[in-house]
């Protein structure tokens, strides 16, 4: 595979320029004499719509998206833009039943929504596991995925790669959340540009340059085993998305949890208006619509190349150092191919995406630990210049933390042929159900209380531990006909961690439901939320683009069943 010539290296430089430039100028415009927190971390009442929605998706789609379910694409085909498209619906729930709850109670971080509704205890401890979460999880596995791929397109080393995006981000972050707000709309325009060529180039390669049209009918017909978006029990990948889960199961509670009750995905509208908030999501709604196209089906196109040897791609470029075949390498095999200054401009693209998700977790976790952490446990009197300092503080480690983590345990988690995309997707639900009950009874139903709360927190995380560990003590292969349990490669009879998730769930709202009901008999009283049906009324133009997001939805179900 080719690396970056000159020009691409020149057309690399413009566009940080371009995008470091115009962050400082945002910074510098927006400015206040004296900054305060809510400025600095929420960029309260300042973002509009289509900067609410592109932040949500730069923040979103990210080396996790753009390599590792590319990779997936590669491996498992279609079915995995079931996370893509069961998002936009996501979103539109979110932006009706989540957001109006979220703003008319003034929350602006999840541990605050958690102490306001439950206790100061529940906050804590949800604050340290989200902590712990987004740079375990989310900021090592996107340094460590993003650098992989800049390094298999540049040659740069990986190490190199890793500190340079980690300092990348830094800068963009201590800008506060204006500069990466704005930022993001750049950081859009080049990610969809990027991944559209990208696509464009693997199917015009695919049809011997008779066009796209043509390309993706021979690609529909030549791996029309990746094309179903709805896996069979004996399809071996059904591991990974099992079957009808993806439909009524534990997809939901992934992507509720992930869109609904995650700081660093809200965070984007909780300073804006309700009308500004929800256009924002429904806007990011229909750019998830598009993600497959940019994302997924490269990684389809790659499998096909390499699978028919149509030439093009070098089937060695996808090996490991051990010889494994690493779906990882799937997408930066196809940027490969692009000619000179257009592998620069892709190879910008790429980089923007993985920037602007390191800055808005980043941000996100410098929310958490200073406001519901170090101004709740250490430093209740702090000034607001405390705080914003703090926060940068707080920037700047979790990234060196990431990058440790990335040096140390990054290629054990993520190399030798693992999709880095469902590494992220299963641990990330061993505390999703837990969180996502919390929230949904904290919200809807007033008689939950704190001790429920705390049970779903800890009792969740530990169902999820006992549930994933459960087949080395037993035998799980007579789940098998009902489709929750399926051999993985080992031949070890497993429940699939969609279907742990969704198992994990009803726990955890069953036991909220007992310890509630047995508190309130004793005069417990929890506190409640101010939640009432007007909350949740929709603007014609509304209700008119999630109906069509909707329709978009059965009639791609429809087609690929």
């Amino acid at each position: 595979m080719d690396k970056l010539q000159t020009l691409d290296y020149v057309v690399f430089l413009f566009y940080f320029i371009i995008v470091s430039g115009y962050g400082f100028w945002i910074y510098k415009k927006k400015k206040k004499d004296h900054a305060d927190s809510a400025d600095y971390f929420l960029a309260e009442g300042s973002l509009t719509w289509w900067a609410i929605g592109a932040s949500l998706i730069a923040s979103n789609i990210s080396a996790e998206q753009m390599i590792g379910m590319s990779g997936s694409g590669f491996k498992l085909g279609l079915a995995i833009s079931a996370y893509e498209w069961m998002a936009a619906a996501t979103l539109i729930i979110v932006a009706i039943f989540f957001m109006p709850v979220y703003l008319k109670n003034k929350i602006f971080t999840m541990p605050q929504f958690l102490h306001q509704r439950y206790n100061g205890t529940v906050a804590m401890i949800m604050a340290v596991f989200w902590l712990m979460l987004y740079i375990v999880v989310n900021l090592m596995s996107i340094l460590y995925l993003g650098a992989l791929a800049i390094s298999g397109i540049s040659g740069i080393s990986i190490t190199v790669c890793i500190f340079a995006l980690a300092i990348f981000a830094i800068f963009i972050t201590l800008g506060g959340m204006k500069v990466i707000g704005y930022t993001d709309v750049i950081q859009v325009f080049f990610l969809v540009l990027g991944g559209l060529v990208a696509t464009y180039l693997a199917l015009n390669l695919i049809s011997g340059n008779g066009g796209i049209g043509k390309g993706f009918a021979i690609l529909q017909e030549g791996a029309s085993e990746h094309f179903h978006l709805i896996f069979e029990k004996d399809n071996p990948n059904y591991i990974d998305l099992p079957g009808l889960s993806v439909l009524i199961g534990g997809m939901w509670i992934a992507n509720l949890s992930y869109w609904g009750c995650n700081q660093y995905i809200t965070q984007r509208a909780l300073g804006a208006s309700l009308p500004v908030a929800r256009s924002g999501l429904l806007f990011a709604a229909f750019l998830k619509m598009l993600m497959p196209v940019i994302v997924v089906i490269p990684g389809i196109a790659v499998y096909y190349i390499i699978k028919n040897n149509t030439g093009g791609i070098n089937p060695d470029a996808l090996l490991t150092s051990g010889g494994v075949q690493d779906p990882n390498k799937a997408y930066p095999a196809l940027l490969g191919l692009l000619p000179i200054g257009l592998k620069g401009l892709s190879f910008a693209a790429l980089t923007a995406a993985i920037v602007a998700s390191l800055a808005g977790k980043a941000n996100s976790i410098a929310t958490i630990f200073t406001l519901d952490i170090y101004k709740k446990a250490f430093a209740p009197a702090a000034s607001e210049k405390r705080l914003v300092g703090v926060g940068k503080v707080a920037v700047v480690v979790s990234m060196l933390l990431a990058v440790l983590l990335s040096l140390v345990i990054g290629d054990a988690l993520m190399g030798e042929g693992k999709q880095g995309f469902q590494y992220i997707q299963e641990y990330t639900g061993f505390v999703s159900p837990g969180i996502f009950a919390m929230f949904i009874l904290g919200f809807f139903w007033k008689k939950t209380t704190s001790n429920a709360a705390l049970f779903a927190t800890i009792g969740g995380f530990i169902f999820s531990v006992l549930l994933k560990f459960l087949p080395m003590w037993m035998d799980l292969s007579f789940l098998y006909e009902i489709g929750w349990s399926v051999p993985n490669a080992a031949g070890v009879y497993e429940i699939p961690f969609m279907d742990r998730m969704l198992i994990v769930f009803v726990l955890c709202i069953l036991g909220m439901f007992i310890i509630s009901k047995v508190e309130n008999a004793r005069g417990v009283k929890p506190n409640g939320l101010e939640v009432d049906a007007s909350m949740f009324k929709v603007s014609t133009s509304f209700a008119v683009g999630s109906l069509l997001i909707v329709g978009l939805l059965v009639a791609l179900y429809s087609v690929y069943w």
